[in-house]
């Protein structure tokens, strides 16, 4: 049985970089600790947001694909983000941040049984705040000393994330049976996790009929699940060779290693919590445009490519 530790990252698409950081930075908090490229496509931003130091289960990373057009709703899509807040006197915090600050968001309200803030990013991608309140996180989860956001309220990691499935029944037995999820609630729609005593691991299936999305700006990429080490990253590519399915092959993405599979139309991502960034200065994370060894020798090309943020 592959042993998940919980999400490691969720990776976005944007169309402007600037309006991006400006967003993620500077209205919801959070630092951009890496600025990169995509490994597969230099000519393009791969920027990483999360807590102070990029901790795994805290990170929203986005590709800025300028001439990206509008997203179309539909099924076969991871269609919202859970973001946790300390308790249910953040989402009071944040509705005032927000009316202050014009992100468009909601009324408090409920999602899966608690108390929740529906909000969009200027791009128009879902999210949700939800109070973690006394519920277990990774303990290497941090605060973020560089944002106005009070330590009490800032965001502290990734939640619930919701997958739409035209058929959830082969999602269901995918989580169930290889990865170990365990059924939450059944009542309206089906909530998984690994841990029952957190929701950092959680995700929501639902079943809806018609149109597949067509990604756009504000649409998800991929959902990255995080696993130990590089051992437990090759059962997991013994288990979907088994299975006989199409899958990446462990890639080297210099910060972590990872594998990519497609189920039910959706692109998960399994990647390990090592080696991570490295750094001697926390204050500098994110200042520098920083590529992985094999794209070093390259950088003035790729520098000279990409317009300043």
């Amino acid at each position: 049985m592959v042993e998940i530790l919980g999400h490691h990252h969720i990776s976005m698409l944007t169309k402007d970089a600037k309006l991006n950081k400006d967003f993620y930075v500077n209205k919801l908090g959070l630092r951009m600790y890496l600025k990169s490229v995509n490994q597969d496509d230099p000519s393009m931003y791969h920027l990483f947001y999360g807590d102070e130091v990029g901790t795994p289960g805290t990170s929203l990373t986005f590709f800025e694909i300028k001439p990206m057009g509008q997203t179309y709703k539909g099924t076969n899509s991871i269609s919202r983000i859970g973001l946790l807040v300390p308790n249910e006197e953040s989402l009071s915090y944040w509705k005032s941040r927000f009316e202050e600050l014009g992100v468009d968001h909601d009324v408090i309200g409920i999602y899966n049984g608690m108390m929740a803030l529906h909000f969009r990013d200027h791009e128009g991608l879902e999210m949700v705040l939800l109070p973690n309140d006394d519920r277990k996180v990774p303990k290497a989860w941090q605060n973020n000393r560089y944002t106005d956001v009070p330590k009490e309220h800032q965001i502290m990691g990734m939640g619930p994330v919701e997958f739409k499935i035209e058929d959830v029944s082969e999602m269901k037995n995918f989580l169930e049976n290889d990865l170990n999820f365990e059924l939450v609630d059944s009542e309206s729609e089906l909530l998984y996790s690994i841990d029952l005593d957190g929701l950092y691991s959680d995700i929501v299936l639902k079943e809806e009929k018609g149109k597949r999305e067509r990604p756009g700006k504000g649409s998800v990429h991929h959902l990255a699940l995080s696993v130990a080490d590089e051992d437990e990253l090759n059962k997991v590519k013994e288990l979907l060779d088994e299975k006989e399915v199409v899958h990446s092959g462990i890639v080297d993405r210099d910060f972590f290693k990872s594998l990519y599979y497609r189920h039910s139309h959706i692109l998960i991502e399994f990647a390990t919590e090592g080696p991570g960034l490295p750094y001697n200065d926390v204050e500098q994370l994110g200042q520098q445009l920083d590529l992985p060894g094999f794209l070093e020798p390259r950088r003035a090309e790729i520098e000279g490519n990409l317009d300043p943020i």
